[in-house]
């Protein structure tokens, strides 16, 4: 069995390990990259085969949380949700073979060991999240309170500062877990290139909502994304591109008669009336076309 010592030394190699791998946690990981981390010389794989919590068997407490990727209409067995005080909950395993893992989980709480956070993107693929901590267990409820820092505490029932930490707290879910989660669903489902660009590189890509996530409508799914680069996202965004159901990409008229640069004549004016160069292989996962013609008539109102 590690000390407590040596136990912090494998999580903070890991979560190294992990933060060059994912782009300091921006990209999603495959399971079989996940099975790779070594420490000391030892193989420590940092996900289970049929398992959410991984705990190593030298460890006192979990090393690793998984949410499962939720195929399009099905359902995971684990409901992994957001709590009212905004803090997100983890099911706790409820079948008699899960309380050992369970209890790791309660161990990392006592021990206040930090956690990595797997939450599938898509068959085999993670978005890692790291460090969470275990902030509180809510036994009635067979599930855990996850925080994204060991300091965060829950706020009491009565306090006055319940809506300031609980605002906080659905700031950093969002921040942290929604934004970077659908990030990953969506750049991997174009496969890490810009839709209408086709550039490659990770650290310029983003994920840009058909329909705003705060619309009824803007759902958090890969139908309602387009892997876009920072360029391309802005144009988007402030109305200036717009994107037809049918995929093809339209620049407003007054950018169109506008002289400038290379970027303005050949990023822009130049993609003019063009399809989208990139759009994701499965066809559950490519841009929704209710959607976009949606957007595309705010494009043309505006």
């Amino acid at each position: 069995m590690l000390s407590p010592s040596d136990e912090r030394a494998l999580r903070t190699e890991a979560m190294a390990w992990l933060a060059v791998r994912t782009h300091d946690g921006r990209d999603a990981i495959s399971r079989g990259d996940l099975g790779q981390f070594t420490f000391r010389g030892e193989r420590v794989p940092l996900i289970d085969a049929g398992r959410g919590i991984r705990k190593p068997g030298n460890c006192q407490a979990a090393l690793s949380i998984m949410t499962v990727h939720t195929p399009r209409g099905g359902r995971r067995p684990y409901d992994d949700t957001d709590g009212p005080d905004g803090f997100p909950r983890y099911k706790l395993r409820g079948d008699a073979r899960g309380s050992a893992e369970n209890r790791s989980l309660v161990r990392a709480h006592e021990l206040g060991m930090p956690l990595v956070w797997l939450v599938g993107v898509a068959p085999g693929w993670f978005h890692a999240i790291f460090p969470v901590f275990v902030a509180g267990i809510e036994e009635h409820l067979d599930q855990v309170v996850l925080a994204y820092d060991h300091a965060q505490a829950l706020p009491l029932p009565t306090s006055p500062m319940e809506e300031v930490l609980r605002a906080y707290a659905v700031r950093e879910t969002r921040q942290r877990l929604h934004q970077p989660v659908f990030r990953s669903m969506v750049v991997r489902a174009y496969g890490t290139r810009c839709a209408v660009c086709a550039l490659g590189h990770s650290q310029l890509l983003d994920a840009a909502h058909i329909v705003p996530d705060r619309d009824e409508a803007g759902v958090a799914a890969v139908r309602n994304g387009l892997a876009l680069c920072k360029i391309h996202h802005a144009a988007y965004d402030a109305g200036i591109m717009g994107i037809t159901p049918d995929y093809i990409v339209d620049i407003r008229d007054d950018i169109l008669e506008e002289v400038d640069g290379p970027l303005l004549e050949h990023g822009l004016k130049g993609l003019h009336q063009g399809r989208l160069m990139v759009v994701p292989e499965r066809r559950a996962e490519r841009p929704d076309r209710a959607l976009l013609e949606r957007r595309y008539a705010e494009f043309l109102s505006a």
